[in-house]
């Protein structure tokens, strides 16, 4: 028994598991399917941007606030663009005169260059400004410009004298930046990954990660580096999943400088799952195109050449197996076809068997069918025999009625002191009373000589101690009547109602309190009830 809990727990845990990673890859799935979608989107909101530019009444600062705007939006979306836009805002700073402008657009435009791969440019901007000069609240931009730049020129040399000096910058920037903000963190958990302090540097990416939604930019980032973390330790499904998790946040953020594809596409690769890494290499392709980031294309470019070769050779293999499956297929075919023929010879023999079974099989259909004619006719007499009663009855409620209206003019009468008319009819309400005791009394002796069985195939339905039987002296009570009622096809309480000159609620207790009796099912007590006389009963 405990083998069998623990076994049950595994496979449980196991299948939970499973169910989480597939709900990601659908995930994925998804939002790559709505790609272009997301893409719109941002090209809107870059129209509505666009059009701010067109007013006659900006000030320069308006102006340098709509380009910076656009920037942002075109940053790792297409670095052309946002290139663009800094150019422009880098002439408003000068017309405004603000220093400050001056050096962040300087140092905005040299984190560009650097990402687009045109490492002189980024490098002579840098070396004309100096740290000393600028303002205190720039000094956070100088030191990530100069890590961009290391971190971008070392990807494109592989030197480790480059990374180093990365390393240092994002030491300097994390002593200006308040330990508060997101950015301190980040930046001290990728310090952390890379000083190989990788257990501790997980446990802070995944808080940051539980922060975060695929709508914030940052997650992709953070996803990003849980899925190089899990990768330096090899452990190939995590860093599929956190991967994963990086590219659904590029895409819904239009993210086209991203690593999370390709760097996707080289897990599947190694999972062998060859279609897959074809499928995200050239998405990491498209995306470095589309945004222009040079180093991004000619890595993604390198590894496409690779898959692109094992996915070639795969079809080829896939050629082959189809070639192999349509010959299987055509010697089966050659097997059915022989078979076809052997049962055709079997079915010849078998052929004098069925004709004289068919003729048998007529003799019985001609049985069954007088048998059925026969059971036809007795159903056919039981319906006429309930429609008679059901219609008997319904004239009987029509003509008390009839007699209540009588009554109800009588009133009319003594109101208008009619005297002498009321007194030639002063005793209907008697009258009234006498005829619906007669028709009661009428239903119930009609209906018992048609189910004389109905009061005890009704009361083994019920519970022994909740049996209802007549008093001394009737034929039927009123539960038993409401339900000879219902046995005559008549269920809707409002008729059972005017028929019983009963309140619908007394006729709805009733029933309630009866069903509450049943010893069997309380829904289907009505249905069975139906079929007295007609059917055998457990009791």
């Amino acid at each position: 028994m405990k083998n069998f809990l623990f076994f049950f727990l595994l496979t449980f845990y196991i299948s939970s598991f499973a169910g989480s990673k597939d709900s990601i890859t659908t995930r994925l799935d998804e939002v790559m399917s709505k790609k272009g979608l997301y893409v719109k989107e941002k090209e809107l909101r870059i129209l509505g941007l666009k059009q701010f530019l067109a007013r006659q009444d900006l000030s320069l600062i308006q102006l340098y606030d709509i380009y910076q705007e656009l920037y942002l939006e075109y940053k790792k979306f297409k670095t052309d663009s946002a290139v663009h836009y800094i150019l422009k805002n880098r002439e408003v700073a000068k017309e405004i005169g603000s220093s400050e402008l001056q050096y962040k657009t300087e140092l905005e435009l040299s984190w560009l260059y650097s990402t687009r791969g045109m490492y002189i440019e980024a490098k002579n901007i840098l070396d004309k400004i100096k740290k000393e000069k600028i303002p205190s609240n720039l000094v956070p931009e100088y030191y990530r410009a100069y890590d961009s730049f290391y971190s971008h020129y070392a990807l494109s040399n592989n030197e480790e004298k480059y990374y180093r000096l990365s390393s240092g910058y994002r030491d300097s920037l994390l002593l200006v930046l308040d330990p508060k903000s997101l950015e301190y963190q980040m930046e001290y958990a990728i310090k952390e990954l890379y000083d190989l302090r990788e257990e501790k540097a997980t446990e802070l990416f995944k808080e940051l990660l539980d922060r975060t939604t695929d709508d914030d930019p940052n997650r992709a980032m953070i996803a990003y580096f849980l899925g190089y973390a899990y990768k330096k330790q090899n452990n190939q499904e995590l860093q599929k999943k956190y991967f994963s998790i990086s590219a659904i946040s590029d895409i819904t953020n239009c993210i086209k400088d991203n690593a999370s594809f390709q760097n996707l596409a080289l897990t599947y690769y190694e999972l062998d799952d060859i279609d897959k890494a074809y499928r995200f290499i050239q998405s990491a392709i498209e995306d470095a195109i589309f945004c222009n980031v040079r180093y991004r294309t000619i890595e993604s470019s390198e590894f496409y050449s690779i898959i692109n070769s094992m996915y070639l050779k795969k079809e080829n293999i896939q050629k082959e197996k189809f070639k192999t499956y349509l010959i299987l297929i055509s010697v089966l075919s050659l097997a059915l076809l022989l078979g076809i023929i052997f049962i055709y010879k079997q079915m010849k023999k078998l052929l004098q068997v069925r004709k004289q079974l068919y003729r048998t099989n007529l003799e019985l259909v001609k049985l069954n069918q007088d048998l059925q004619d026969t059971n036809n006719s007795l159903e056919e007499a039981n319906l006429v025999k309930e429609e008679y009663i059901a219609r008997f009855f319904d004239q009987c409620s029509e003509y008390i009625d009839k007699l209540e209206i009588y009554r109800k003019n009588l009133n009319t009468k003594a109101k208008n002191n009619q005297l002498e008319e009321l007194l030639k009819m002063i005793k209907s309400r008697t009258l009234v009373e006498t005829e619906l005791e007669e028709l009661f009394h009428n239903f119930d002796s009609v209906f018992l000589n048609i189910y004389p069985t109905f009061i005890e195939e009704f009361n083994a339905l019920l519970i022994p101690n909740e049996q209802i039987y007549p008093k001394p002296g009737e034929l039927l009570n009123t539960e038993l009547r409401i339900f000879a009622l219902i046995r005559l096809g008549i269920t809707d309480s409002i008729k059972i109602a005017n028929f019983l000159r009963y309140s619908l609620q007394t006729v709805y207790n009733y029933r309630t309190k009866v069903r509450n009796k049943a010893a069997g099912s309380r829904d289907e007590f009505e249905e069975i009830v139906k079929k007295i006389g007609s059917i055998k009963l457990n009791k």
